[in-house]
C-alpha cells in the first residue's frame, strides 16, 4: 500500500502537461525528472532506470496485461464448455481473435476512450463476483473459522515453513503484483491522468487500491476455496481460475457461467489499461507519431491472439520476468525519492490543518 501511495504520488508531481489537456506520467517521467533535482550523478542513473522501466513496461503490457489475460480468461471459457471436449478447445485463435476486435475498437480511443469503457466495467464485474463470493461465505459461515486456521497453521506450521515458506511468499508475491500493481510502478501512468494540482491526493485514492484487491478480494476467494473443500496442495498454482471455478461451482452448479463473464470482463479490462501503458512508454522512447501509435497497438493486438494459443507455462514464465523487471528500476527509484514524497505529505497535512485545501481544490 505505501509503495503504491509513493509511485502514483510521484506520478501526479513529475508528469508531463500539454497545451492540448493531455498528460503524460509515470515511473519514465519521475526517475529521469525527479532523479535529477538531486544533481547530475542521479540525473544520468535516474535516465537509465527510466528506460529500462519503459523497454520492461513494453514488455509486460504484451506479456502480463495481454497474454496471460487472454490466456486464463480462454482456459475458464474452455472449462465450462466441456473441458478437453469442448468445441473451444483447440481454437484458442478463434477467441483470441474476437477479443483483439473487441479491444482494439477501444483502445482507438485513447485515455479518455479507456477510461469510460473501464469505469463501468470494473465495478459491475467487482459486484458480480465479491457478491457470488459472499454468498458462498454466508451459506458456509461455519466454516469459516476453521479456515482461517488452515490458512495460519498451513503458513506458521513446523511443516509448512520445513516445506518451503519462503518458496510460497515468493509466489504470493508474484501473484500480489499481477494483481494489484504495487511497487511495479504501472498504475501510476494511469493516475497520472488524474486532474488534481496536489500529487498526494491521488496517492491516497491508490492507496487504497491493495487492500481492496488483495486482502478483501483475495481473502474471499481463499475462503470459498477452503470452505467448499476445493482446496488440493497439489494443483498447479497457476491453474488458479479453474480451482476457483470448480469452488464456485460446488455450491452453486451454474455459477462457473457467470464467473466466466467475470473472468473475461477482468481479463478485457487489464488489457485495454495496459495498452494505454505500454503506448506511453514506447512513446517516451520514440517519441508521438502516428506510426508509433500504430504500431504499437496492431502488435497488441496480434499479441492477444498468440497468447489465447500457447500453453500457460510460457505465458507465465514471460509475465513474471517482465513483471519482476519493471519493479527493479521503480522500486530503487523510490527509495532515492522518498524524501520528495515525504515533503509533498507534510505540506499537504499542513494545509490540511490549516483549512487550505478548499481553496486550491482543482
Amino acid at each position: 500500500m505505501s509503495s503504491k501511495f509513493t509511485e502514483c504520488t510521484l506520478g501526479v508531481k513529475y508528469r508531463n502537461e500539454y497545451a492540448d489537456g493531455t498528460v503524460s506520467g509515470g515511473p519514465m517521467y519521475y526517475l529521469s525528472k525527479g532523479l535529477a533535482e538531486r544533481g547530475k550523478g542521479f540525473a544520468k542513473l535516474g535516465k537509465v532506470l527510466a528506460v529500462l522501466f519503459a523497454i520492461f513496461c513494453i514488455g509486460g503490457s504484451f506479456g502480463g496485461g495481454n497474454m496471460f489475460q487472454a490466456n486464463q480468461s480462454f482456459s475458464q471459457l474452455v472449462n465450462v464448455t466441456g473441458g478437453e471436449a469442448s468445441w473451444l478447445a483447440d481454437k484458442g485463435w478463434l477467441f483470441g481473435l474476437v477479443v483483439a476486435i473487441a479491444v482494439g475498437l477501444v483502445i482507438i480511443g485513447g485515455i479518455k476512450g479507456i477510461a469510460r469503457v473501464t469505469s463501468k466495467i470494473v465495478p459491475f464485474m467487482a459486484i458480480i463476483y465479491v457478491t457470488a463470493g459472499l454468498i458462498i461465505i454466508f451459506v458456509n459461515l461455519s466454516a469459516v473459522p476453521g479456515a482461517f486456521v488452515a490458512i495460519f497453521n498451513g503458513a506458521f506450521s513446523p511443516e509448512g515453513i520445513a516445506g518451503g515458506v519462503i518458496g510460497v511468499l515468493f509466489q504470493g508475491f508474484k501473484r500480489a503484483a499481477f494483481s494489484n500493481e504495487a511497487g511495479i510502478g504501472s498504475a501510476a501512468i494511469a493516475h497520472s491522468a488524474v486532474q488534481t494540482s496536489r500529487p498526494v491526493t491521488e496517492g491516497i485514492v491508490a492507496l487504497y487500491e491493495p487492500f481492496v484487491d488483495t486482502v478483501v478480494v483475495c481473502t474471499i476467494t481463499a475462503l470459498v476455496i477452503i470452505i467448499t473443500g476445493t482446496w488440493d496442495p497439489s494443483v498447479d498454482p497457476s491453474a488458479g481460475v479453474q480451482l476457483t471455478s470448480k469452488a464456485f461451482e460446488s455450491s452453486i452448479s451454474w455459477f462457473p457461467y457467470i464467473l466466466s463473464v467475470a473472468v473475461i470482463l477482468f481479463a478485457f479490462s487489464t488489457m485495454i489499461s495496459w495498452s494505454y501503458y505500454g503506448l506511453k512508454c514506447l512513446t517516451f522512447l520514440f517519441g508521438e507519431s502516428r506510426a508509433v501509435d500504430v504500431t504499437y497497438k496492431l502488435l497488441f493486438l496480434a499479441f492477444v491472439v498468440i497468447g489465447s494459443s500457447m500453453q500457460l507455462g510460457a505465458v507465465i514464465d514471460f509475465s513474471d520476468a517482465m513483471i519482476f523487471a519493471m519493479a527493479f528500476p521503480n522500486i530503487l527509484g523510490l527509495y532515492f525519492l522518498l524524501p520528495v514524497v515525504k515533503r509533498e505529505l507534510n505540506e499537504y497535512w499542513d494545509d490540511y490543518r490549516q483549512g487550505r485545501l478548499q481553496k486550491t481544490r482543482t
